[in-house]
């Protein structure tokens, strides 16, 4: 069943893939990255493409359908490390609120989000973070999972709220507005 896993995955010019001790190795323009090779499958680069096999028998059901997810995911990691050492991945945050900022200083991102101190955080090593405007935080790299994460981590500081939408927020992302109590400050 696994159809994603049986795709193969074309080498890009520029781009080294390597094999050592169970570790598949990727290396372009933007960096190298690694991947441990899951048990019982097998990576193989034949004509500038990479294919991943399953190496168990389908007889064996319990194992070759654990196997089987595993396949796909495997795959999957690859492709994305490939096309991290490419291109590239990135996330935009915009951060609402009068007085709200974002600036880079150093190794560290600093928040001003009405707090009463300066939030801080370290940038992660193969992380690199731009602010335009003082409002609008670029995050990009070549590692999927960590630009994701540390982007993750920046919205948790100040999560967008919904009454004022306030707060830290990806761009495009929808934050609906409840109506606040009636008849608060109503006169007669």
């Amino acid at each position: 069943m696994a159809r994603l896993g049986k795709k193969p995955i074309e080498i890009p010019d520029g781009v080294n893939v390597k094999i050592e001790n169970g570790i598949i190795y990727v290396e372009g323009k933007n960096g190298k990255l690694s991947q441990k090779i899951f048990p019982n499958l097998n990576v193989v680069i034949e004509d500038k493409k990479i294919f991943v096999k399953n190496e168990v028998d389908p007889k064996n059901k319990k194992l070759y359908r654990k196997t089987d997810q595993m396949w796909g995911l495997l795959r999957s990691l690859i492709f994305n490390m490939v096309k991290g050492v490419t291109e590239g991945y990135g996330k935009i945050l915009e951060i609402h609120g009068i007085g709200y900022k974002g600036e880079v200083k150093g190794n560290k991102l600093v928040l001003t989000l009405g707090f009463t101190h300066p939030v801080e955080l370290e940038i992660p090593e193969g992380i690199k973070v731009e602010v335009s405007k003082n409002t609008i935080i670029f995050v990009r790299g070549a590692d999927k999972q960590k630009v994701g994460e540390f982007a993750a981590e920046i919205r948790r500081v100040y999560p967008p709220e919904p009454y004022k939408g306030k707060g830290i927020r990806y761009r495009g992302e929808y934050v609906r507005q409840k109506v606040t109590k009636a008849g608060v400050g109503a006169t007669k």
